[in-house]
């Protein structure tokens, strides 16, 4: 019997997705479990864009995209709302690639960059997936360990430690999950050095974007000119627009990486759904008041989750600046973060997934607050009563 790729050993189910099914799993078998383990809005899609798919299928919109990189309406509602949110200026019909979900836009952009053996840089706490997605198409992903002592800062020297003359790119996620950490113009100054110095892509993982709080926007890094033409952006339409299920991405960098990008795209996906892009045409084009309800919605669950956190025995939570994820951490411990989440599992009944499966050394878990408010006021009242066994 022939044997699977030696690939295959290298690679791992998602974190994330493996907790989200066991809490799915002990609430199938009647227990209370609160399940914050997920990365997906609690709200509906908004009923606009639902309408808009619905008249594509009647419509007949049901057969292959053409062209295979995205539908004309949507190449170009992606061109005009990175001009209008981030003043970055693409060609719709060079400079983007629609994808079904920023996954496949990720592997798509590692895939054109990079050779077997080139190394990424990936600044940590991560998301789960750069790691594996970089091995998936040959490249060596090198950690770079943040802290939240730091309130998990880029810092230009240390970023130099780790080049090295196989370094082809970094990966940067800002508002980041799962911190909720936003780049400070210095830590953009850092990054945009960084690539000069050692000609490296720039990967701007943008997907939160959005999802901002205190008044503060989210600066994409496709908006710093010295750097533009080596970013390459992945964004969507999961977060924003409540669409996760309808699997909507896409990225967007210089002609020719998208090119190569482009290929390897027609000879996988060959294009995401169609009556899928007519609803995203939908979600850039029409009013934007739902993604501003839902942000807010997650604004006031962040006021919540970090003062909560803060006040439960030898636990601190760093600011959250963007996304919707808590990152707490518990302090002076022995146990790993594996441990303290189990605990809080079994003992609590809360689900949160621990902070290795990001690349983060301390006792952190990540628990999404992408949920009712009184859920988040029983977790946290839950794991409170238990914060003893913690110690």
């Amino acid at each position: 019997m022939p044997k699977p790729t030696l690939l295959a050993n290298k690679i791992s189910k998602s974190p994330t997705i493996a907790m989200n099914d066991k809490a799915k799993q002990l609430a199938a078998e009647g227990k209370p479990v609160i399940g914050l383990a997920g990365g997906e809005p609690d709200f509906d899609t908004p009923p606009h864009i639902v309408e808009a798919a619905v008249k594509a299928l009647r419509d007949g919109e049901t057969r292959y995209a053409a062209p295979s990189k995205g539908i004309r309406p949507l190449l170009e509602a992606i061109a005009a709302k990175e001009e209008r949110d981030n003043n970055v200026r693409l060609d719709p019909v060079t400079d983007i690639i629609v994808t079904p979900g920023g996954k496949l836009a990720l592997f798509l952009a590692l895939k054109a960059m990079l050779d077997p053996g080139d190394e990424v840089l990936i600044p940590a706490p991560y998301w789960v997936s750069y790691p594996s997605v970089t091995t998936m198409v040959g490249g060596l992903p090198v950690s770079i360990e943040t802290s939240s002592d730091d309130k998990f800062r880029l810092r230009l020297d240390q970023l130099r430690q780790f080049v090295t003359p196989k370094s082809k790119a970094i990966i940067i996620n800002s508002p980041g999950n799962p911190t909720g950490h936003m780049l400070s113009s210095a830590e953009i100054e850092a990054v945009a050095t960084l690539a000069l110095e050692h000609d490296l892509y720039v990967i701007s993982d943008d997907i939160y974007e959005k999802l901002n709080f205190d008044g503060r926007p989210a600066i994409s890094l496709a908006s710093i000119p010295e750097i533009s033409d080596r970013v390459v952006v992945i964004n969507g339409m999961s977060k924003a627009y409540a669409m996760t299920g309808w699997r909507l991405g896409w990225l967007a960098g210089s002609s020719p990486l998208m090119s190569v990008a482009g290929m390897f795209n027609s000879q996988t996906a060959t294009s995401a759904a169609t009556f899928t892009q007519h609803a995203a045409v939908a979600a850039l084009n029409g009013p934007q008041d739902c993604v501003e309800t839902m942000r807010q919605s997650y604004e006031e669950r962040r006021d919540f989750i970090v003062s909560a956190f803060n006040s439960i025995p030898n636990m601190s939570s760093p600011d959250i600046e963007g996304a919707f994820y808590a990152f707490p951490k518990v302090n002076e411990t022995s146990k790993t973060s594996e441990e303290v989440a189990n605990i809080i599992l079994d003992e609590a009944l809360v689900v949160g997934v621990p902070g290795s499966a990001f690349g983060a050394r301390d006792a952190h878990v990540r628990f999404s607050f992408a949920e009712d408010l009184g859920k988040l006021k029983e977790a946290v009242e839950r794991i409170s009563a238990i914060a003893r066994l913690l110690a």
